[in-house]
């Protein structure tokens, strides 16, 4: 039984692992300067968060707030204990373990359960390769099977494949007098028990052994040729404390070096799918093997690359496998690709039939965005039936949905107005309305209703509408950036300029109190004069502090401000000074972001000023007293509209 592992080893464990050769065999990471960078492991995001630094030996993800060191990194991302983790980076770096006795029974128990697994799969899988090699049984039948595929030695090396005797208890007798433990065996589901006798579970069958991403046998599967239709043609190790099926790939340790150099992964359903592809030269292949395509699987690969291309099946049940399947890749933020073999085809046998070169360029050459293919494949379900047809456009959308990157939303809807001949307005509408729906789900309430574009109303109403969305950009700000601390120039009496620090909420009350500026939207109204009583000092985390409101209204606002439903494109930053795109939150960017909001808060809010006493002079009788005050008072307008108009100019230029 393994004892703690002594100081002195675990120092040396420290100071010889580098964090970046041990996160970048999970990681896809990118040089950035002195650091790494990647998309975060934890969550899904479009924007690289992870960061490495190997000057400190640290790494950060800005997205879920983890953080720490090597271990840290093992322990989170690979459920590892501690003990577990420093043993993996020992065994990564060849560093010899000391160990003291561990007195605990708790800890004990902790450290039994996975290790004694790891010595019985071992085991297991060391007598299933040697039967295959060495045992007549297991040349004539085991390895005349996987050769009869067209395997290659250095092949069934490279997976370990294996065979179980066909005698009932061949691996429960040499695990007995190896004085393996027996409750282990049968934990990992090696062996079972029938009455007073044991047996092999895997008897009489082809081994497929599964591998966790650094190499350990975690559990097996098994192929049997018997053509008994009551036999299942494969069996799966049970789930245990090292092997849960829907977070496990097959392969995904022979291929994850390749995906990442490839920046793609192949995704194939079985287990010969995946070894005659790598045979053939396409290592970046795994398989969700003993299981349908799960999310955990995904982001397994999302830890490579961010690109995914589905094989599978030509058969009904291949192509609902592969929507299955797309719509979970675009779920995580990935890309879909799809290759669809021709009926009676599947990548094992395609790749078994021809030359490598030739495999490769099919691959290439077949591989279609997941709109292409989906409808494609819906439009020939659907024919000239227009039940069917509507149906079809709805699932399109659908798929569309789940596409995070907005431009990339856009190309699929123009491609999918093109190929299914209806109207790209008409579709966009739809999707709006899914969009709406899935928001609504996300937040727990029903979104405002949109507004028509700005372009639907005559002048006065646009600068209306636009006010609109810029008092929620304010709000926004507001919200996001309140308690961070910019600095903004003061100009006193004698004319001298000086910088001063305050914060973003104090900046933006001062500037709209200064001229006065009233909001026009009732709730944002009401939103705003909440802010204005609060102890902005003592009130650290704004976000949610309104989130949490008592008034049921404030909460709302607040949520739709924060999960805007509209998606606004990149004219309304030179058309309407809002922003679109993500901003730079340095201090000094993030002040030029919160002046160009006030400024073009304030004068769109001149504009509509302007208008108004513009209407005031037409509707009105011409008393010369009433009609030059109103003059006097466009004329002050209009000179404040020039002022604001080449302050926000020369700060979008800057």
């Amino acid at each position: 039984m393994a004892g703690k592992i002594k100081r002195s080893t675990i120092d040396t464990i420290f100071e010889t692992a580098r964090i970046e050769e041990v996160i970048g065999d999970f990681v896809n990471l990118k040089k950035a300067g002195s650091n790494y960078k990647a998309l975060s492991p934890f969550v899904n995001e479009k924007t690289p968060s992870f960061v490495v630094s190997p000057a400190k030996q640290i790494f950060k993800c800005f997205s879920s707030g983890k953080g720490g060191n090597v271990v840290s990194f093992l322990m989170e991302q690979e459920h590892m204990t501690y003990p577990e983790a420093l043993r993996y980076l020992a065994n990564k770096y060849d560093i010899e373990i000391e160990e003291d006795v561990i007195d605990s029974p708790e800890e004990k128990m902790i450290l039994n359960e996975r290790q004694n697994l790891e010595v019985v799969n071992k085991f297991a899988l060391d007598f299933f390769v040697d039967r295959l090699k060495n045992s007549d049984e297991g040349k004539s039948i085991g390895l005349s099977y996987f050769k009869e595929r067209g395997f290659r030695e250095d092949t069934i090396n490279s997976f370990q494949l294996g065979y179980s005797p066909e005698k009932s208890n061949a691996l429960y007798e040499t695990g007995k007098a190896g004085a393996y433990s027996l409750e282990y065996l049968e934990k990992g589901g090696l062996i079972k028990k029938s009455g007073d006798r044991y047996y092999d579970f895997f008897r009489g069958r082809m081994i497929f052994p599964i591998l966790s991403q650094t190499g350990k046998p975690i559990a097996f599967g098994a192929r049997t040729l018997k053509k008994d239709t009551k036999t299942a043609k494969y069996f799966n190790s049970p789930e245990t404390a090292l092997y849960n099926k829907s977070r496990v790939l097959y392969g995904l340790y022979q291929a994850r070096a390749v995906i990442v150099k490839e920046d793609n992964c192949y995704l194939v359903e079985g287990y010969t799918d995946v070894i005659s592809l790598h045979q053939a030269g396409i290592k970046n292949t795994v398989a969700s093997a003993g299981t349908s395509l799960t999310a955990d699987q995904v982001r397994l690969i999302k830890r490579y690359t961010q690109n995914i291309t589905i094989l599978y099946d030509g058969d009904p049940a291949g192509i609902k496998a592969s929507f299955r399947g797309i719509d979970i890749i675009l779920d995580a933020g990935l890309n879909a690709k799809v290759v669809l073999f021709s009926d009676g085809q599947d990548p094992d046998s395609y790749a078994r039939s021809v030359d490598s070169d030739t495999l490769k360029n099919f691959l290439e050459k077949e591989a279609v965005d997941f709109i292409k293919f989906k409808t494609r494949i819906l439009k020939e379900e659907a024919g000239d039936d227009p039940i069917k047809k509507t149906a079809l456009v709805r699932q399109i959308l659908d798929s569309i949905a789940r596409v995070s990157d907005t431009i990339l939303r856009s190309f699929y809807i123009r491609e999918s107005a093109q190929m299914l001949n209806v109207e790209e307005t008409n579709l966009i509408n739809e999707l709006n309305k899914i969009l709406r729906k899935k928001r609504a789900k996300e937040i727990g309430q029903p979104l405002p209703e949109p507004v028509p574009p700005p372009e639907a109303f005559p002048k006065q109403k646009q600068l209306e509408f636009n006010t609109n969305l810029l008092e929620a950009d304010v709000l926004t700000k507001l919200l996001q950036y309140g308690n961070q601390v910019i600095e903004i120039e003061l100009i006193d009496e004698d004319n001298t300029k000086s910088d001063v620090e305050t914060t973003v909420a104090e900046y933006i009350l001062l500037e709209i109190e200064h001229d006065i500026f009233e909001f026009i939207n009732t709730g944002y109204k009401n939103l705003y004069e909440q802010f204005k009583l609060l102890d902005l000092e003592n009130t650290p985390a704004l976000q949610g502090y309104f989130l949490n409101h008592q008034s049921d209204e404030i909460r709302k606002l607040t949520t739709d401000i924060l999960i805007s439903p509209y998606e606004l494109s990149s004219g309304w930053k030179d058309k309407h000074s809002i922003l679109t795109e993500t901003e730079d939150r340095t201090p000094q960017a993030l002040r030029n972001t919160v002046e160009r909001t006030i400024l073009a808060f304030k004068l769109r809010n001149v504009e509509l000023l302007i208008i108004k006493k513009q209407h005031e002079l037409d509707e009105r009788y011409k008393k010369k007293e009433e009609y030059e005050s109103i003059i006097k008072e466009v004329e002050k307008l209009n000179k404040a509209k020039s002022i604001f108009s080449e302050k926000l100019t020369r700060i979008i230029l800057k």
